[in-house]
């Protein structure tokens, strides 16, 4: 049976995991794990629970406007799920964002 998903190795930790895995390795806050998780909790939700790998710079940048426009959140909050998504495309998934990535610290 051939399928366009690709199913996951057993041995693989779920997304989430791995984001929290990675962030415990960079030794950051407690914190700012549950803010990450939930931010891109609330992205995969947004796109009807399709894996991020799928999604791309287009949906990261649509998330972001859906934030500001229909959300109505401060620039603050919005900085801190676009922090997020950077740091699962960059160190979790191992892509670039270029775009998004001008003016992160």
């Amino acid at each position: 049976m051939n399928t366009s998903k690709t199913e996951p190795n057993a041995n693989t930790p779920k997304l989430l995991d791995q984001v929290r895995g990675k962030i415990r390795l960079k030794h950051y806050s407690i914190r700012t794990e549950q803010a990450y998780t939930d931010w891109i909790k609330r992205y995969i939700l947004h796109f009807d629970k399709q894996h991020p790998k799928d999604l791309g710079a287009v949906q990261v940048e649509q998330f972001l406007t859906y934030l500001a426009v229909q959300g109505n959140v401060a620039a603050s909050t919005q900085n801190q799920a676009k922090s997020a998504l950077l740091f699962l495309y960059k160190e979790v998934l191992g892509t670039a964002l270029p775009w998004l990535d001008e003016g992160a610290s």
